[in-house]
């Protein structure tokens, strides 16, 4: 139940909540599973699909990165840091030209701060991180990003340094309170990689997160996120981020792909869907603080959005919620050959 002090969609003391960290919470992000791997000699690690987010940090050393569907693989130097966002299946090398062995028949058990070492180690030292979501809601951040997000640049290295080290440090030199730690700073590495592709690499894309990187469409975006229940008019979006009704709209319409009204009506209706999923909150009530003045009319564009109505949709998405991950298993890591349909993110195009 939401307070009537502190809502979903604002920070500390009321203050605006940056729309990035909005749907990061919407989606509830875990760290599952963090370790190393120190590989030597001639070698070649090839990783099957995964239903996780995977972070992988070259600590020292080098090798290369090669991900089914993408034609040109990667070099990464020490200090590189990439995220695989879609779980497809990857090689990682010294030479690709080396047979692959599956890291199934060496991995017996998740590594759970543990550094594995292969052929002896001392070429190459690698740091992973994987994510799970809460839900079966991961479209509403990863279908924006690339296969393989990459973040090459020296100026940005020295953002995700700090990260890795302290990453290594409780890897290496466990104590009570770790593994929440490693968590913790896996997500942050998340968070930073996504804010420096936003800033660096993003500027001709079409999408949310494209968006996010124009401050003026920010400005408005955010105060969407910030009070979804307002009745926001175009007129008032366009004074937010300081530009005329017309050029707004065209704008907001070029960026993100959809307009300011249409973008609003899906973002409300995703932050009843998490309601209804993970709250007892009624569905009038739901309708009455997203801003609509009856359920029906609530109910109508719910069902136009999500494809069902909310007392429908209410009962399955809290068997979802209700069904937790207390760990990360072996099962988990296992190839997958399909993932089940996200839920219609309210950001990207109807």
């Amino acid at each position: 139940m939401e307070s009537d002090f502190f809502s979903q969609s604002s920070g500390p003391f009321g203050s605006p909540i940056d729309p990035l960290s909005d749907v990061l919470s919407l989606l509830k992000p875990r760290g599952y599973m963090s370790g190393g791997l120190d590989a030597g000699g001639d070698w070649c690690l090839r990783i099957d699909g995964y239903r996780a987010v995977r972070c992988f940090a070259i600590v020292s050393g080098e090798c290369w990165l090669a991900m089914e569907g993408v034609s040109d693989p990667v070099h990464l130097e020490a200090g590189d840091c990439v995220v695989l966002p879609h779980g497809r299946p990857f090689l990682l090398a010294s030479d690709l030209r080396v047979p692959p062995v599956d890291i199934m028949t060496v991995l017996q058990e998740p590594l759970n701060g543990r550094i594995l070492t292969w052929n002896g180690g001392g070429r190459c030292l690698g740091l992973s991180a994987i994510f799970t979501f809460a839900g079966d809601r991961p479209g509403l951040l990863l279908s924006v990003l690339p296969p393989i997000l990459h973040i090459p640049h020296e100026a940005d290295r020295a953002a995700m340094r700090w990260y890795i080290e302290r990453m290594m440090k409780a890897i290496r030199e466990p104590q009570p309170g770790s593994f929440l730690l490693g968590q913790h700073l896996a997500q942050m590495m998340l968070v930073e990689a996504l804010r420096l592709y936003m800033s660096d690499t993003v500027a001709g894309g079409v999408g949310w997160l494209y968006a996010l990187a124009d401050k003026q469409l920010n400005a408005a975006i955010t105060a969407m996120h910030t009070d979804p229940g307002h009745r926001w008019t175009l007129r008032e979006l366009a004074e937010r981020a300081g530009m005329s009704r017309s050029i707004f709209a065209l704008r907001f319409q070029q960026k993100v792909g959809a307009s300011a009204m249409e973008y609003l009506t899906r973002w409300r209706m995703t932050r009843a869907a998490d309601r209804l999923a993970n709250s007892l909150d009624s569905v009038a009530s739901i309708a009455l603080s997203l801003g609509y003045e009856s359920e029906s009319a609530f109910g109508a564009t719910f069902k136009k959005v999500m494809g069902c109505s909310p007392r429908r949709y209410a009962p399955s998405r809290s068997a979802i919620a209700q069904r937790g991950t207390n760990g990360f298993s072996r099962r988990d890591m296992r190839p997958h050959a399909t993932q089940t349909q996200p839920v219609p993110f309210p950001l990207d195009k109807p």
